[in-house]
């Protein structure tokens, strides 16, 4: 074998759908190539041209363009087109120019033909367009996630035992007894079989704290003792669903309901059940601990939690949320802690967690991001002394637990940020109105909030009036698209990854502040704008679809492109522990298969198309 066509070979064998040929193929393909020269500017590809050969970038980048002119796409070296001619017989849609100068290797179409008939792999990969391709990426990682292919329905084994509130406890008790259940729905008088208004829930665990160790009467109602906060699921949610309803509001019971009615109870058991058991039976262990040192006991736990969520393939929304709600519960149980210490608040606060612990995003790297919202009948000289000592006690507790200080001070330890609701408004209101750098800087950080401990109505009271406010705020909505824009891919020229050139973390990139946090502020922007409420991306991207402001396909693209990155975040964090290492986000591509490097540049491409459409959706206005 001739120099030349070695050469070609091995270029080949690198890049997909060519790394699923065997030698003889390789061989075969190699030696019927063809080779031309493009100048930059030329036209490679016309409107409406025969095309003949499969098209291989050896060398340089080529533009792609809309019947209308409009760009549609970045090729550099190794991305192959044609092929959707090839396989339709239909003339070319998509006319090709050299960006740059650019070598091309031309693949005869019966040796293309000849392996998308007979490779079905070869077939897969080139028969569907980038933006598919991370589609089938996600859902070949979803595949063996049960969590998120069995629905709430199928766990209910038997309709739900039923009483009036108005009914004692001894009642219950009997029924509960004779039924062989560890739960009674409490409803409205009149208890409608088809119809019924629930109005709570009694469990075990409430006739034993409630009832037997307050010492009341068998005759006390049962509306006395029971949960009034119902927490319910659909049956045709996923199992997902139901286990952040468990985690988030540290509950061991759910009603399962179908069109309004109550078809079922599912409990922490049926849950942990199928997968993620450790997420589920933590969260109830870190509620148990007496103090901060049987809280850090739970720290190996938390590891391998993680590790095992991405070991049996969860997706990137499962880790990160179960990683947030695992962060919650270690706040809310410091908190009680400090109260049992301090005492009872002297009016009534909220605290709140900020980035990616409010979207439920977290990974294994991350410091403590957290403030307090105050009741507006709070005054600084009479009441700050105490929430000074809440506050200390919490961030030292969780510094203990790995979650390290913020060092740019964004943490309920700082005076600035223990504010009454009220001044919290007037705070936003001013970084709406005055959107200069500093605003833009808070909006990055303070525009994700959620409500984790005490009275979380005023988090979401403030949730709401930022979306109605920022909704409303054209210019800010343009600075903030600007400044969504200022993180961009790590794609050169759109030829391969921008790698870090030298020091500790050489040759690799940085997947979050590259790619996901880029990510995150794209979607934030469309989220404002469509006066969302929602605080976690794919939420985010549900309520932006509603709302009109995306098309379908642009929301799958960005809800793919940022599963896939955070995922690869997460299983490269994984990496780390495994290997004894501290977990980080400096990622060497060379690392990762070649499907998963294309995949990765997909989707760098999807974010860098998103940050484009900021620039013509947002204007900047002068303030």
């Amino acid at each position: 074998m001739e120099v030349e066509q070695l050469d070609i070979r091995e270029h080949l064998r690198r890049h997909p759908p060519f790394t699923f040929l065997d030698e003889d193929r390789l061989n075969q393909v190699s030696g019927s190539v063809e080779i031309a020269y493009f100048r930059a500017g030329s036209d490679i590809v016309v409107l409406g041209q025969e095309v003949a050969d499969l098209h291989y970038i050896r060398q340089g980048s080529v533009e792609m363009f809309r019947r209308s002119g409009e760009f549609y796409n970045r090729l550099g070296e190794g991305d192959i087109f044609g092929q959707i001619s090839l396989i339709s017989g239909r003339p070319a849609r998509f006319p090709v120019r050299a960006l740059e100068d650019t070598l091309i290797y031309f693949i005869p179409g019966s040796q293309f033909r000849a392996l998308y008939n007979e490779l079905e792999e070869f077939a897969d990969f080139v028969e569907v367009e980038d933006r598919t391709r991370l589609r089938q990426a996600g859902a070949r990682s979803r595949e063996g996630t049960e969590m998120l292919a069995t629905r709430v329905g199928r766990l209910v084994q038997r309709s739900p035992v039923m009483m009036n509130a108005s009914g004692t406890v001894l009642e219950a008790a009997r029924a509960m007894t004779e039924q062989g259940v560890a739960s009674i729905l409490a409803c409205a008088d009149g208890c409608d079989p088809d119809h019924p208004q629930l109005v709570g829930i009694v469990t075990d665990s409430d006739l034993r704290g409630r009832l037997i160790a307050a010492g009341l009467p068998y005759d006390t109602p049962i509306s006395a003792v029971m949960s009034e906060a119902l927490i319910t699921v659909e049956a045709d949610d996923y199992l997902f669903s139901a286990m952040m309803a468990m985690l988030r509001h540290n509950v061991h019971h759910l009603p399962v309901m179908q069109r309004l009615r109550p078809i079922g109870v599912i409990d922490l058991a049926d849950v942990a059940g199928h997968g993620t058991r450790n997420s589920l039976y933590l969260v109830r262990n870190i509620h148990d601990q007496p103090d901060l040192d049987g809280l850090k006991s739970l720290l190996p736990d938390v590891r391998g939690s993680f590790l095992r969520m991405v070991g049996e393939g969860a997706t990137a929304n499962m880790i990160g949320s179960a990683v947030a709600m695992i962060g919650r519960s270690f706040k809310q149980r410091l908190l009680e802690l400090a109260e049992e210490r301090l005492g009872p608040p002297p009016v009534p606060y909220c605290l709140l967690a900020l980035g990616s612990m409010a979207r439920d995003e977290q990974s294994m790297l991350t410091d403590q991001d957290n403030a307090l919202i105050l009741d507006d009948a709070f005054d600084r000289s009479q009441h700050d002394a105490y929430f000074r000592s809440l506050a200390e006690f919490l961030c030292d507790g969780l510094a203990e637990l790995g979650y390290t200080y913020c060092k740019g001070d964004i943490m309920a330890t700082n005076a600035d940020l223990r504010q009454p609701l009220a001044v919290w408004k007037e705070r936003f209101a001013g970084w709406i109105a005055r959107p200069d750098r500093p605003a833009l800087l808070n909006s990055s950080i303070f525009f994700d909030l959620d409500g984790v401990h005490g009275e979380t109505r005023l988090a979401d009271t403030l949730k709401q009036w930022i979306a109605e406010q920022a909704s409303r705020a054209p210019a800010f909505l343009g600075c903030l698209a600007h400044n969504a824009q200022t993180r961009t891919p790590p794609l050169g020229f759109f030829r391969d990854f921008v790698l870090e050139k030298s020091g500790r973390y050489q040759d690799s990139l940085d997947l979050k502040r590259r790619g996901t946090a880029p990510m995150v502020d794209v979607i934030r922007v469309h989220a404002l704008a469509s006066a969302s409420v929602a605080q976690n991306s794919f939420r985010r991207l549900d309520d932006v679809a509603a709302a009109g402001f995306l098309t379908n396909s642009m929301v799958a693209d960005l809800r793919d492109a940022l599963e896939f990155l955070a995922g690869t975040q997460y299983r490269h964090q994984a990496f780390n522990l495994e290997q004894g290492l501290a977990p980080d986000n400096k990622l060497n591509p060379v690392t990762l298969e070649a499907f998963d490097r294309r995949n990765l540049k997909d989707a760098f491409r999807v974010l860098s198309n998103a940050q484009r459409f900021l620039r013509m959706r947002y204007r900047v206005v002068q303030v």
